[in-house]
């Protein structure tokens, strides 16, 4: 449970670097200050300003190459931790094999909400397409209508646990455990779409303000790139409830 808070603030730094995409043509004044040097200025205040300049040349381009760095580790942490829930879910389904309340079926409603998130990913598969044509405001819309889909999503979630717990309540898959495995998955599944949702909601503002274009868009692919990642996810786990539980109720 410790890579849950780590998780999230590794989210939230990332989410920070969401408007730090730098301009190379923005000049400071250290920029202007050195184009008035003489040519060939070797005075220590020359050296210093051309240092800096030096420096802040080398940092501007990169900047987006590192957060795609942080990205990618980021993905692999939460791919290795989600990873580790579904075996050890599995080992714990499989020494439960020939237990009665294995044969409770699932909400129908975790059916309903994979097919929001299929959508989802596609909205922002959409939105990394449209910002490279400068379609500033279909991005925007794009992005935007999946952050609404995305919290339906979550809704629905809720709506499943609950049905979950009721179950449980009842004395309905609840000796051996598996439901209340499920429901572990499920809520870390869905804490995740809500870190994402609060990205796309951050990426969404930002674009509409004019922060990306086809040059600067880097944010925008890493939240398609995320959501794709909850989908597959999301898909695997599925898969895994699906065979060991009594299928899903339609």
């Amino acid at each position: 449970m410790l890579v849950v808070p780590f998780s999230f603030s590794g989210f939230y730094r990332w989410a920070c670097m969401f408007g730090s995409d730098s301009d190379p043509n923005d000049a400071t004044s250290d920029d202007r200050d050195q184009s008035s040097l003489p040519v060939g200025d070797s005075s220590p205040l020359a050296k210093q300003r051309r240092v800096k300049r030096r420096s802040r040349a080398v940092n501007q381009l990169p900047v987006d190459n590192r957060a795609r760095q942080g990205g990618w580790l980021f993905l692999v942490a939460l791919a290795v931790f989600f990873m580790a829930g579904m075996v050890l879910y599995g080992l714990y389904a499989f020494t439960r094999w020939d237990t009665i309340q294995r044969q409770t079926p699932l909400p129908g409603s975790l059916l309903i909400s994979t097919a929001l998130l299929l959508v989802i990913s596609l909205m922002t598969h959409l939105a990394t397409r449209s910002v490279r044509r400068d379609r500033i405001a279909a991005t925007s819309v794009l992005l935007l209508s999946s952050v609404l889909l995305a919290i339906l999503f979550t809704v629905l979630q809720c709506q499943a646990i609950h049905e979950m717990l009721l179950a449980m309540a009842d004395g309905r898959g609840t000796g051996v455990g598996i439901f209340g495995m499920v429901i572990s998955l499920v809520v870390l599944h869905a804490l995740h779409v809500l870190g994402g949702v609060i990205a796309l909601g951050i990426v969404g503002a930002l674009n509409t303000l004019g922060r990306y274009d086809h040059e600067r868009h880097w944010p925008i692919d890493f939240s398609a790139t995320y959501w794709h990642f909850l989908d597959l996810v999301w898909l695997i786990m599925l898969g895994i409830f699906w065979a060991t539980s009594g299928g899903f109720s339609i």
